[in-house]
Parts: structure tokens; C-alpha cells; sequence
């Protein structure tokens, strides 16, 4: 998938102007955060996950850390990353544009808790350079077969 795709996607549901690209990299949350100008905990990381070799996704605020009793009472299994190698391949983006917007069939996206304490949030559109601006239930509504869930933990 690319940021054209997304973009496009978004089109289709009457919010492309909520769709940014930006000229420097939103690879990383600190990134993300700097090229949006906004908080870093207002960037909505997407991490990729492997449940018994399922592609998952969980949308998480960009200052939340996986809880690894919470993730194992949930799923079952310990927290297992997909391997950055791989993530393009499982997944349909690249580290640094993944999103739960258009990935490959059968991923299954989460949105965390975390996010839930602000009014906007931002993942990202597709690819390193680009964010998407939508409130929580804007982002749920767009992902209807996600699931919230609370498997972070916030830093104190």
C-alpha cells in the first residue's frame, strides 16, 4: 500500500483534507510528533504483532508501552513483534507508515485504551512521511471490525 492509496481511501469517505504529507520523516513518534506539531503521546503508533502467526495490529498513544501481563491476558501468548523485515510483507506498509487504514487481509487491528484521553490523534497515512488527524471515535467508526482494548501501560 502507499500514502497515494490511503489518501485515496480517504477521499472515499469525505475526509482527504484530514490527510497530511509532510516534507521531513514521521518515521517515529518524536518525529510524527515534530512534523504535526503536536505532543508525542497525541501520535497514534501502529505496532505489529504475531498471535499464533495472525498479523495484529494495535493502535496505541505515542507515549504508551505495551503492558506484557495485559497483552498475555488478552491474547493468550507474549507480546511478539513482527520482525521489521517482515512487517511490509504481513502487514501492506512499511515500518514507519504503518496504519490500520488498508493492510493485507486477515490483519486484525486493536485500538488501545491510551487513546481515548484526546480529542485528535494521529497515525500514519501509508508511509514515513505522513499522518492522518481524527479523533478517537472518528478512528473507530473508520476501522468498525476494531476492537478497543487495554493493553498499555502509561508512563508515570
Amino acid at each position: 500500500m502507499s500514502f497515494e492509496q490511503v489518501k485515496a481511501w480517504f477521499g472515499t469517505v469525505g475526509m482527504e483534507d484530514r490527510v497530511k504529507h509532510f516534507e521531513v520523516s514521521s518515521a517515529t513518534v518524536e518525529l510524527a510528533a515534530q512534523a504535526v506539531g503536536t505532543a508525542p503521546a497525541q501520535i497514534a503508533k501502529t505496532l505489529s504483532f504475531l498471535v499464533d502467526e495472525q498479523p495484529i495490529l494495535i493502535v496505541a498513544a505515542g507515549d504508551a508501552k505495551i503492558d506484557n501481563k495485559k497483552y498475555k491476558e488478552l491474547f493468550h501468548k507474549k507480546a511478539k513483534m513482527i520482525p521489521p523485515e517482515e512487517v511490509e510483507g504481513l502487514i501492506g506498509h512499511a515500518p514507519g507508515g504503518v496504519c490500520p487504514f488498508l493492510t493485507r487481509p486477515g490483519v486484525v487491528s486493536y485500538l488501545d485504551q491510551s487513546l481515548r484521553r484526546f480529542d485528535i490523534v494521529y497515525p500514519a497515512a501509508g508511509d514515513a512521511r505522513s499522518a492522518v488527524e481524527l479523533s478517537p471515535d472518528e478512528l473507530s467508526r473508520l476501522l468498525p471490525d476494531a476492537e478497543w482494548i487495554d493493553v498499555c501501560k502509561l508512563p508515570e
